[in-house]
């Protein structure tokens, strides 16, 4: 089944075509999509071949004519380079078993393909393509079953033709699926005539692939089209860093510089683009420096969500009803002294400031850093609510950070979106038209509400209610667009709020208390002679990232008795490099769980997903669940079917929520995440590797966010010179986000 072609003007000397059945993928890289696997090409005796080269998307089970090159590695001996492979259908009965057992068809396990060609023999794939109705002859396939394989079959057919389509430009299976899904039998006539639609219709499709299938159809580099597209993607670009607006002198340059087109056409389309209402909003705002006044461009629904969510702030500011009254001529001694007597703890006087603030104002701010007293102070506020007899409603961003908030407060929480109840699209059952029954409602890790979800939170608050948030300023900002926590305690805003800064004794003996604290104030930590802080000194980076793995999944569970997949957590400062998330997931998986016969697995891309995972959901997706599951949900696969082409994750939320195959790309593992992606959760345990490696993203927040996550250990491991630099470095600057001029009245 292999053979060498000779040259000529379309076969160049010395390239080569191999046909055979994909077999395993030993490596993949997600991120290039460099490949190695192990190929039968028929020659017998178990004698596989290695072939390397980008074959991201196929699966094992597929039969490929591949192209390209023989090699020799030094180490691995001879193999064939892949330079372009397309999928071919198997001609021998045992080919045809294993192509169908893969997996690649829905309804279709191995061993109901045992019994297809038990029965039909070579014919199999012809009886499926041509009379499908037939497979009801097979003992065990009903007539549901048998429809279904029907109907796998005709859509693999057509994404198989977009697949052809686009593998001249280096699209995956998995965005072929999307586009497909999205555009049907439209989809290559989508591709071909409007590739620029794909970057805003079709998630993981951004801008550079839509471009680069754009250049391939013949779309012009000067095109006006291409140039509003490009603008719109660097906006988009920069919400994902967490702007709300770029300046127009930086998104101009910006543009300029990703399009390779003159300045003037750039000007001319963004000018376009302001006058399109679905396009982008100018608005001049204030300098952050207090200079001369710059002009903001924003995205349409970012430049909405801002004027909304300052507007409504100050509509609740100065409301005229109040449905907490009872409040405003309370006995403050007395009801301190019943609460008191209900918690068996007296408050500090900055907690006290705080809960008189949440009770009598109709927005308060509560912020400050572990051991300070704000969970106590929460639970005060509440106490002295229910008291009065106040519909309370609690609420924070993620499934753990809610479970905390319950297990604190003796009452029921939820996280934002399921109290909002989001529907799919993303808009809420609860808004401004119906707003939620509540008298008060606390949200906590209010650090992570980025503009548009505190918007959503903002509009479904009915007038007269108490709002609290609280959190830690001194975490790091949303992942989305925004620092609206920041933004409601800037020196201007008319929110009020309280600081707590006094750390209360039993919090001074904990070393990761006392450790925040000093890396909060630039001193570094101290990493000796404490019981539940350590530094492991590794100064290269690829052996910290071995270290870490065996310190995560063993010597932290033989010394403390924890869990290694449920009580400790990696949190790396970044997702590449060999002490990153990325590829300590790979090594945790491997320590934690390992492959096994019994074990049913699925590769996606780069990834290998297995019963027994620990992942999280990469992003938003308000189709799923009851009402949406988001972006840092985490949860364990606790089961993956072959045959249906599904697993299922049971998220921190207990919600059992089922992914098809070709979903999976909006899961990754979580052994080991970036802290960025750990906000809003608490673990036992947290495994720190601060390398050198890593040396652009050592800031001082980065590392007190990571820290401040555990509740009993912390182990950092790496550089002293890494952990150095991290303490010292401040974050640099502030995100572009005009709330708190609009909060202050400036706008």
């Amino acid at each position: 089944m292999q053979r060498t072609r000779g040259g000529g003007p379309n076969n160049p000397p010395g390239q080569a075509v191999v046909e055979g059945v994909l077999e395993r993928i030993t490596y993949a890289n997600e991120d290039n999509g460099y490949t190695v696997a192990r190929v039968d090409t028929g020659r017998g005796g178990n004698d596989l071949l290695t072939v390397v080269g980008a074959l991201l998307g196929a699966q094992p089970g597929e039969s490929l004519r591949m192209e390209g090159r023989w090699g020799s590695h030094p180490q691995f001996g001879r193999q064939f380079m892949v330079e372009n492979y397309r999928t071919v259908l198997p001609a021998t009965v045992q080919g045809i078993r294993r192509y169908l057992g893969s997996g690649l068809i829905k309804g279709i396990g191995p061993r109901i393909a045992d019994r297809i060609t038990e029965h039909f023999g070579t014919d199999t794939l012809e009886v499926i393509e041509k009379e499908p109705k037939r497979l009801i002859e097979v003992p065990g396939l009903g007539p549901k079953r048998t429809k279904m394989i029907g109907a796998a079959w005709e859509e693999q057919k057509a994404i198989k033709e977009v697949m052809v389509f686009l593998q001249g430009v280096g699209v995956s299976t998995s965005i072929a699926v999307r586009i497909y899904k999205k555009y049907g039998d439209a989809s290559i006539s989508v591709v071909r005539n409007q590739p620029y639609r794909l970057a805003a219709d079709v998630w993981g499709i951004g801008f550079l692939t839509a471009d680069r299938i754009a250049q391939s159809v013949g779309i012009p580099h000067d095109s006006p089209d291409r140039v509003k597209a490009g603008l719109q993607y660097a906006l988009s670009q920069s919400t994902d860093q967490g702007h709300c607006f770029l300046p127009q002198e930086q998104l101009i340059a910006d543009s300029v510089k990703l399009l390779q087109v003159d300045t003037g056409l750039v000007i001319d389309c963004l000018a376009e683009l302001a006058e399109d209402p679905e396009g982008v909003v100018r608005e001049t705002v204030p300098a952050p420096d207090g200079g001369e006044p710059i002009t903001a461009v924003y995205l349409v629904p970012f430049h909405r969500a801002e004027l909304s969510l300052a507007g409504r702030l100050r509509r609740l500011l100065r409301a005229g009803e109040d449905r907490m009254p009872a409040f405003h001529d309370v006995p403050w001694d007395k009801a301190l002294a019943w609460l008191a007597d209900r918690t068996g703890a007296k408050l500090a006087p900055e907690q006290e400031a705080a809960v008189k603030l949440a009770l009598t104002e109709k927005v308060a701010v509560l912020t400050g850093g572990p051991g300070c007293g704000k969970s106590f102070t929460v639970r005060s506020v509440v106490e002295l609510a229910r008291a009065k007899r106040a519909q309370v409603l609690l609420a924070a961003p993620t499934g753990r950070a809610a479970k905390r908030l319950a297990e604190l407060t003796g009452a029921e929480a939820a996280t934002v979106h399921r109290l909002l109840e989001l529907k799919p699209g993303g808009d809420a059952a609860y808004d401004q038209d119906r707003p939620l029954d509540a008298d008060l409602v606390v949200v906590d890790e209010a650090s992570m509400l980025d503009l548009l979800l505190a918007n959503k939170l903002i509009k479904a608050v009915p007038p007269g209610a108490h709002l609290l948030l609280v959190g830690d300023v001194d975490q790091l900002p949303s992942v989305g667009a925004g620092e609206v926590l920041r933004d409601l305690l800037a020196d201007d805003s008319p929110v009020p709020a309280v600081r707590l800064t006094r750390i209360f004794r039993q919090a001074q003996h904990s070393g990761v208390v006392t450790n925040a604290h000093r890396i909060n104030a630039g001193t570094l930590p101290i990493t000796t002679g404490m019981p539940d802080f350590f530094l492991f000194p590794q100064e290269d980076t690829e052996e910290a990232g071995r270290l870490t793995v065996d310190v995560a999944a063993r010597r932290i569970p033989a010394k403390f008795g924890l869990d290694p997949r449920r009580d400790v957590q990696v949190l790396a400062p970044m997702h590449r490099g060999p002490a990153g998330a990325g590829a300590l997931n790979g090594l945790l998986q491997q320590a934690v769980t390992p492959a096994r016969p019994d074990l049913p697995e699925r590769r996606f891309g780069g990834r290998v997903f297995r019963v027994g995972d620990k992942v999280t959901q990469i992003r938003n997706n308000y189709e799923k669940g009851r009402n949406g599951v988001f972006n840092g949900t985490v949860g364990v696969v606790t089961d993956l079917s072959v045959e249906d082409q599904r697993l299922t994750v049971l998220t921190d939320e207990d919600e059992e929520v089922p992914y098809d195959f070709d979903e999976l790309d909006e899961l990754a593992h979580a052994y080991a995440v970036t802290i960025h992606r750990s906000q809003g959760s608490e673990y036992p345990a947290v495994v720190i590797p601060v390398t050198t490696g890593a040396w652009m993203m050592l800031q001082r927040n980065l590392l007190y966010t990571a820290v401040t996550r555990a509740k009993r250990l912390v182990v950092l491991v790496g550089s002293r010179k890494a952990l150095g630099q991290a303490v010292r470095t401040i974050s640099a600057g502030r995100r572009h986000t005009a709330l708190d001029h609009r909060l202050g009245g400036t706008m």
